[in-house]
């Protein structure tokens, strides 16, 4: 049977794990071993061959695997100016490791330079390596709501007001940048884009609602906030220009970070934000249940990541299919579509498990998406 064609395409999520000669190519540069251009084109040799086994395994869409990156958001984040690369002193707290502690505070006014922020340069390269293979690149980047959640990190917010006299101005500036940024990728030829989103994942638990209430936070005014700052970025864009959302609860070394289902943030995130698509976390109970997919307005889409890139173990078949047809009460089954709930690799650490079932898992997602839709 032949892959079944829709507007959303067979696609993965974004990341994969990193190529053990990236691996050594990365610690020989940091150890002064290797330069900069010979550890570019260990990267650019290693996206090729990735970018050929996802052609080859009927993906429509392709990604670099993120495999430039060490962590899925913040290479992004260190590419704007008036950005700066710290270490926090503390990692991000998952719910049994704790990982790095870099994190981003600001320097300066924001601002976007197409020629200083390397993704563009690195998007080219993969739409150009993908066209050569006969399948379309997609571009995957944190949210603009991500970028704020990051600078209001703990004492990250110190800084702010050494730049902006008020929140607005610095709502304002994120929206332009990233407003910026995206115009630069489609000028580059983009026409899928993607942004990751944790922030709207880490609201849906509880327990950081109480924290950040205790802070002195409102989780309705954050809801307001990462709605405004995700809707500006993507509004008034070419009309050409597809922008999916993937909304995370955390995927760090196999670990996840926050537990809560949709439904308390469905109205704004399902019911207002201006997106295609949203790919949504479903593989395990801390996601809760279908019943937000009635949330989702217009005739927008959901890919249910049902499958989990946090583990080897292939699902049971079955059960997937009928998880499918859950969701179905809740929107229509030519709304709906299958993929892991991640990628494999957020950060250069990757998940705990192997590339051969890297490729098992988006296997056993395209026969499934044959079955159910073809």
């Amino acid at each position: 049977m032949t892959l079944v064609k829709n507007k959303i395409g067979f696609q993965h999520v974004g990341s994969f794990l990193r190529p053990q000669a990236i691996k050594v190519a990365k610690k020989k540069f940091a150890d002064g071993e290797i330069s900069y251009d010979d550890l570019r084109a260990v990267e650019d040799s290693e996206i090729k061959k990735l970018v050929q086994k996802e052609a080859q395994a009927g993906l429509d869409y392709v990604t670099d695997g993120e495999l430039r990156r060490s962590y899925w958001h913040l290479d992004f984040f260190w590419g704007f100016g008036g950005v700066k690369h710290v270490h926090y002193g503390e990692g991000y707290l998952f719910a049994h490791e704790e990982t790095r502690d870099d994190t981003a505070i600001l320097n300066g006014k924001l601002s976007f330079d197409v020629t200083k922020h390397p993704f563009i340069n690195d998007f080219k390269f993969l739409k150009e390596t993908a066209e050569e293979n006969g399948v379309q690149a997609k571009v995957t980047i944190p949210a603009p709501a991500q970028f704020y959640a990051e600078l209001v990190r703990g004492s990250n917010s110190k800084t702010i007001r050494d730049f902006y006299g008020t929140d607005e101005e610095l709502f304002s500036d994120i929206i332009k940048v990233y407003h910026q940024a995206i115009l630069a990728f489609y000028q580059a030829g983009a026409r899928l884009l993607q942004i990751d989103d944790c922030a709207w994942g880490m609201l849906v638990d509880k327990k950081f609602w109480q924290t950040m209430v205790g802070a002195g936070f409102d989780p309705e005014k954050l809801k307001d906030i990462y709605l405004d700052l995700n809707n500006g970025a993507i509004a008034d864009l070419p009309s050409d220009l597809t922008v999916n959302t993937h909304i995370c609860r955390g995927n760090y070394h196999s670990d996840w970070a926050a537990q809560g289902g949709y439904d308390s943030v469905a109205d704004k995130l399902f019911g207002k934000e201006n997106v295609s698509t949203y790919f949504l976390e479903y593989d395990s109970e801390r996601a809760g249940g279908f019943e937000p997919l009635a949330k989702v307005s217009g005739d927008k889409n959901v890919v249910l990541g049902l499958i989990t890139s946090k583990s080897p173990i292939l699902e049971d078949r079955q059960l997937i299919i009928n998880r499918i047809h859950q969701a179905e009460k809740y929107l229509p089954l030519d709304r709906l579509w299958l993929s892991t709930q991640c990628g494999f690799a957020s950060t250069e650490e990757g998940n705990k498990l192997t590339e051969a079932d890297e490729w098992k898992k988006l296997a056993l997602v395209k026969s499934i998406i044959e079955e159910v839709w073809g």
